[in-house]
C-alpha cells in the first residue's frame, strides 16, 4: 500500500496500522509517490488530497490515467462539501476522513480489498 501524505505523523501512523497485513511504502508528496509507482508494484494507494505542490487530486488524475486499476482510498482533513464532492466525480475507491481511527483505516483498506480484490 502506497501512502501518499505531506505530514509525516499520518505516515508513520498509517505505517504502523497496517504494516503487520500489508507493505508500506511511505510518500511524503505527489512526486515521491509517482517515483515509487514507478518502481514498485502497488497494490492500492491511501492519498492524502491536501498537499503543498502537486496536490492530491492532481495525482489521482494522474494515477486514474497512467495505472487505471490501481485502487484509491482518498483521505482528507477537509471533509466539505466541496471536498466531497470533488472526490465523488473521481475514480477513487473510497474516502475516509482525517482524523480516523485504526479500527476506520483498517475497514476502509478491508472494504476496498473486499471490492476490488487487491491489493
Amino acid at each position: 500500500i502506497l501512502v501518499v501524505d505531506d505530514e509525516r505523523i499520518v505516515l508513520e501512523s498509517c505505517k504502523r496500522v497496517l504494516e503487520d497485513r500489508f507493505e508500506v511504502i511511505p510518500a511524503v508528496s505527489a512526486d515521491a509517490a509517482l517515483e515509487a509507482l514507478g518502481r514498485e508494484t502497488i497494490g492500492m494507494i491511501l492519498l492524502d488530497i491536501k498537499m503543498p505542490g502537486k496536490d492530491g487530486m492532481s495525482l489521482l488524475r494522474e494515477v486514474k490515467e497512467r495505472w487505471p486499476s490501481i485502487p484509491v482510498i482518498v483521505m482528507s482533513g477537509y471533509a466539505t462539501t466541496e471536498t466531497m464532492e470533488q472526490v465523488s466525480r473521481t475514480e477513487a475507491a473510497t474516502f475516509i476522513a482525517k482524523p480516523f481511527t485504526p479500527d476506520e483505516l483498517v475497514e476502509a483498506v478491508a472494504k476496498v480489498i473486499e471490492k476490488e480484490g487487491k491489493p
